[in-house]
């Protein structure tokens, strides 16, 4: 392994289960590459793949006539009275997640059975695997769409998709095609789900070269290859599937290359090389170095993790998570799985939620150069539109939008709640999505019009709902919920949680500067919102409203919302409510010990320039056993429950421990951990239009910033502040003194 930030991972023993499987992906489709010297299995998924279960038809209860009455009842002192705020309905979860098949390559002959090694290149997508004289190469291309696996092996070669995974459904409809082909073969596999009309198909063409191939019906054998190339594609539909022009389509890519390439596959110079600007480009802008051990960086993932307080896990876990992160980002966002399962039973459907775990995920991507992921949250919101619009008029009776708690990626509705639960009077999720598309809209120097059109409905509805006062006259935000977590005196909906009130703030003033023409009644309105309240104990107060005590015990840190991702709570502008903040924070529980419960409380830390508590809920990730071998992690210590939260959310972790900003302010090494002395983060943006690179070492830190627009900032840094002249193209060198 070379010097420097880490480019892949390798394991030299077989993956015994798909979680252990590595990973690769274009935001479309995604595979999990695991097995055994006997066979390799990939298991093949697709972001559209979700099965109904009924939810398509569900709609958000409709509830807005009673919404009156239960603010009178709340705001006269009646602390359960949202508890009956309901059509009666049971919980109901959205259509959940799961993968659409797997691709089984038997193999057989000499020398098929001895070692068995995989490696994942980062900076590729590449997935390689080796075991006797047999190797595989598998990538999933973002120039084409297409799973594309080349195998090179001595002996026979047994290949066949099969939907057999863990809790597929017995009444699942499926039917294989298995034809010979000019190049090889064509396989096939559709899947009808149980009561539905919907389906899915994927479809396999499989070229030879240099070998012969016989049906083996459902799969085929080849024998005497020298190598054999699979390009993969799924489709859903609900008609059939158009098998024959998929194929021609998968016929295409390969079209010139017996003239071009002679009898070499095409992977190398035709496939790989028009994937690889796309992939490679992306996930290099951003690198970091931590100095450390290069016996430590040459160990397999499952080695290293072993050793928490190495510098060299955290150098390969930031590199693992954004590939991770861009690999699992195109068409959506990363689901609580990312892009990945090998399980029909995914846990919490394996679909987004939205109240921490996407925007956890997200929030890292303008600042980690990856607008690839911002653009897939952007599609995910504007495609929802619509749904938003019906909740905040079904549950609310107002204009404007109401985003989901939980979404499976259609719809957009509000229909999963429950008692324990209320998701359904939660107002504060648009501003929370909407937060990194304002973020990258702030270092391109450019609005997007489908943002700027989101926060207008977002702030229309603050609008309507915002109706109600106290007894000084301020609005009250009644119900208010926050996320997932009640008064130790009261129901689960109460009244002016800090995440609303923050959120409220947040989306009209930000609304009102895309929208000057508007600005003038949202900038009042939000003023006229009720200020942050300290308890007893010195914290700043989950519930605004006096007499609601807190629930300190708890995963979700919602209440610290204007501390991050939000900039209204710093210890800058508001000293005294980041003091509270820190209190609050100091206060909290870990509750289950989820990952993005501890990560989410380094970010906080990390805002509030406080190193060793950032460094502390980051060693409960690094030494909880979260990941796993592919370095993809799980929700809970011991690897328990498959998730994306803690992968994706490190490397923004480490980002804002080293780097922070705001359209007119640069924060330089607010929170470095002891474990990394020394380093260097190229490439980051910050939202004033710049790139930094940065190095530090115990004595002091050099930084470059490379402004795009002429701007004057506030620099902070251990020594203070100082105003800071930026002139678009005439790069800035920043010398420090860290002691």
């Amino acid at each position: 392994m070379s010097h420097g930030p880490v480019h892949g991972t390798w394991e030299p023993a077989p993956a015994a289960r798909w979680e252990d499987g590595f990973l690769s992906g274009n935001g479309h489709h995604g595979v999990c590459v695991f097995g055994d010297p006997h066979e390799e299995q990939v298991v093949v998924n697709h972001h559209t793949l979700v099965r109904p279960n009924g939810g398509e038809h569900a709609r958000p209860p409709r509830l807005a006539d009673q919404l009156t009455l239960l603010q009178d009842r709340l705001l006269a002192g009646d602390r359960t009275a949202a508890e009956g705020f309901t059509d009666g309905r049971p919980l109901r979860w959205v259509q959940p997640f799961h993968p659409g098949f797997r691709i089984r390559l038997t193999r057989s002959g000499e020398g098929a059975n001895a070692g068995y090694r995989r490696d994942v290149d980062f900076s590729s997508g590449e997935i390689t695997a080796v075991a006797g004289g047999f190797r595989s190469r598998v990538f999933v291309s973002r120039a084409d769409d297409v799973i594309v696996h080349e195998i090179t092996a001595d002996g026979d070669l047994d290949i066949r998709l099969d939907h057999r995974l863990p809790g597929a459904p017995a009444g699942l409809r499926v039917g294989h095609g298995a034809l010979l082909t000019p190049e090889g073969a064509l396989l096939s596999l559709r899947a009808r789900y149980p009561d539905s009309d919907r389906a899915y198909t994927g479809v396999t063409l499989v070229a030879v070269l240099d070998g012969r191939t016989e049906l083996l019906p459902p799969g085929v054998r080849v024998t005497g290859a020298r190598t054999v190339l699979l390009l993969t594609r799924v489709l859903r539909h609900t008609d059939e599937a158009d098998v024959i022009a998929e194929a021609r389509l998968l016929q295409g890519l390969l079209q010139g290359t017996a003239t071009e390439h002679g009898t070499q596959s095409p992977y190398d110079d035709l496939l790989l090389a028009r994937h690889l600007p796309l992939h490679r480009t992306a996930y290099q802008r951003v690198t970091l170095d931590l100095g450390a051990d290069p016996a430590d960086r040459a160990l397999p993932g499952s080695e290293l993790l072993t050793r928490p307080d190495s510098p060299a896990l955290l150098e390969r876990l930031f590199a693992a998570g954004r590939y991770h992160l861009l690999s699992s980002s195109g068409l959506l966002p990363p689901r609580l799985t990312g892009l990945w399962t090998g399980d029909w039973n995914t846990a919490w459907s394996g679909a987004f939620t939205t109240n921490a775990n996407l925007n956890l995920q997200t929030a890292s991507a303008p600042a980690a150069a990856l607008p690839e992921v911002t653009e897939a949250l952007a599609g995910l919101v504007a495609g929802q539109l619509p749904h938003w619009r019906e909740n905040a008029r079904a549950i609310f009776g107002a204009r404007g939008v109401v985003a989901p708690s939980h979404t499976d990626g259609e719809s957009g509705l509000t229909y999963h709640f429950s008692r324990e639960y209320p998701l359904h009077l939660w107002t504060a999720g648009a501003d929370w999505l909407l937060k990194p598309l304002v973020d990258h809209d702030e270092m391109r120097g450019e609005r997007d019009p489908r943002t700027a059109a989101a926060l207008a409905e977002t702030a229309a509805f603050y609008e309507d709902f915002l109706t109600r006062t106290d007894a000084d006259g301020h609005l009250v935000v009644v119900p208010s919920y926050s996320p997932e977590n009640r008064p130790a005196n009261a129901g689960w909906g109460a009244l002016n949680a800090a995440m609303d009130l923050s959120a409220a703030r947040h989306a009209l003033l930000t609304a009102a500067d895309y929208h000057p023409e508007q600005g003038e009644k949202w900038r009042k309105l939000a003023e006229r919102l009720p200020p942050h309240r300290i308890n007893a104990d010195g914290a700043l107060a989950e519930w605004a409203w006096p007499g609601l005590d807190d629930t300190y015990d708890h995963r979700h840190l919602s209440h610290l919302y204007g501390v991050w991702p939000l900039d209204e709570i710093n210890p800058y502008d508001a000293p005294g409510l980041a003091a509270a903040a820190r209190r609050a924070l100091e206060l909290r529980g870990a509750e289950n010990h989820s990952a993005h419960g501890h990560l989410h409380h380094a970010l906080i830390a990390a805002r509030l320039r406080d190193a060793g508590r950032a460094a502390h809920a980051l060693r409960q990730v690094l030494g909880g056993d979260f990941f796993h071998a592919s370095l993809m992690s799980a929700h809970y210590p011991r690897r328990d429950v498959y998730n994306a939260d803690a992968a994706h959310t490190l490397p923004g972790v480490l980002i804002e421990m080293l780097v922070q900003s705001t359209p007119d302010r640069l924060v330089l090494l607010p929170a470095v951990p002891d474990s990394c002395p020394t380093g260097e983060l190229r490439g980051v943006r910050t939202r004033f239009g710049a790139e930094i690179d940065l190095s530090w070492t115990p004595d002091g830190a050099r930084a470059v910033v490379k402004p795009s627009r002429t701007h004057r900032i506030d620099l902070r840094t251990s020594s203070g502040a100082q105003p800071l002249d930026l002139v678009a193209g005439e790069d800035r060198v920043l010398t420090l003194r860290t002691r």
